[in-house]
């Protein structure tokens, strides 16, 4: 049983993808054939560590950086062809946030930032800007990383884009504005038609948001599903063995992570759980138990999982 995991979202608008991005810097391989597709409407949260190419690849969305082959659509617009386009009709947070306005005050930046956008909402602007405690007189040099982020947030929201963006938007906030940020993008997604790409290593930060999963590892999408499809089809299941238990070879491929405590096995499996647990009770296994991961479970099992022939 060799199960590929999947990597297309078919039969769906998508109002962001790519096909075959590829991209080097010099010996490095950042993107390797990367084929994103998130949905219209979807809250896309793309997973990985550090260096795994996300960031490259929403840069590419931005035109901020080039691929050397592969193409990229934000809402039907070719951002290397028509790069002020796709930027308009995108919130951006970026995950380094000095853009070299340090001298400025955040009044300042945000009247020019909205200068823009035709679309900038002052009244919404001046609520976020209440609910994340930002101080206008204050230079954006003397803000915290946590501060930057929060404006940056409203940056990215104000003008209301039909695409949001966001490059560990929760990277620096303390819990309880974590908490309020998580709570006012959800709000802001319910009010506004959005499409919302979030890349992040902190996978908990964002479960309570996500309806698309990516999964990158090495510059490469090594997963991307519908969060209920990984709910349904990658669980842990525990099982009882007999002594010598020579393992399941049906299940080759498809067996992502292995645990054993003397006679009992703990496999974290990607399948139909039916015909999974038909095949372990082939292989002489009893099924006690299988459930499905936290999205926080299912990244390191998927980041961690060792390639398999």
């Amino acid at each position: 049983m060799s199960t590929p995991l999947p990597t297309r979202l078919d039969g769906v608008p998508l109002a962001v993808r790519t096909q075959n991005l590829t991209k080097r810097f010099g010996r490095q391989t950042a993107l390797d054939d990367v084929s994103l597709q998130v949905p219209e409407g979807a809250v896309y949260v793309l997973i990985g560590p550090n260096g795994a190419g996300k960031s490259t690849t929403l840069k590419v969305l931005l035109d901020l950086v080039r691929a050397d082959s592969g193409t990229a659509e934000v809402c039907g617009v070719d951002p290397r062809t028509r790069g002020p386009e796709a930027r308009a009709q995108t919130g951006y947070v970026p995950e380094r946030l000095d853009w070299g306005y340090g001298w400025m005050r955040v009044g300042r930046l945000l009247e020019h930032h909205a200068a823009y956008f035709p679309a900038w909402d002052r009244e919404y602007a001046a609520r976020l800007g209440r609910i994340f405690g930002i101080e206008p007189e204050r230079r954006m040099g003397t803000l915290s990383k946590g501060q930057s982020r929060r404006v940056h947030l409203i940056m990215a929201l104000a003008h209301r884009p039909p695409v949001l963006v966001l490059d560990e938007p929760t990277d620096g906030l303390d819990p309880v504005m974590l908490d309020e940020a998580l709570g006012l993008l959800a709000e802001h997604v319910a009010d506004t038609p959005t499409t919302v790409l979030v890349s992040t290593h902190q996978v908990h930060d964002v479960e309570r948001l996500a309806d698309h999963v990516g999964v990158m590892r090495d510059g490469r999408l090594v997963l991307q599903a519908p969060r209920d499809v990984l709910h349904r089809d990658l669980r842990r299941y525990r099982a009882e063995v007999p002594e010598g238990w020579a393992g399941a070879p049906e299940l080759n491929g498809a067996v992502l992570r292995r645990g054993a405590l003397g006679r009992e096995i703990q496999w974290t499996i990607w399948g139909g759980e039916r015909d999974v647990a038909q095949r372990l009770a082939r292989a002489g296994a009893v099924v006690r138990d299988a459930a499905p991961l936290t999205l926080q479970e299912a990244a390191i099992t998927l980041l961690s999982r060792k390639d398999q022939p």
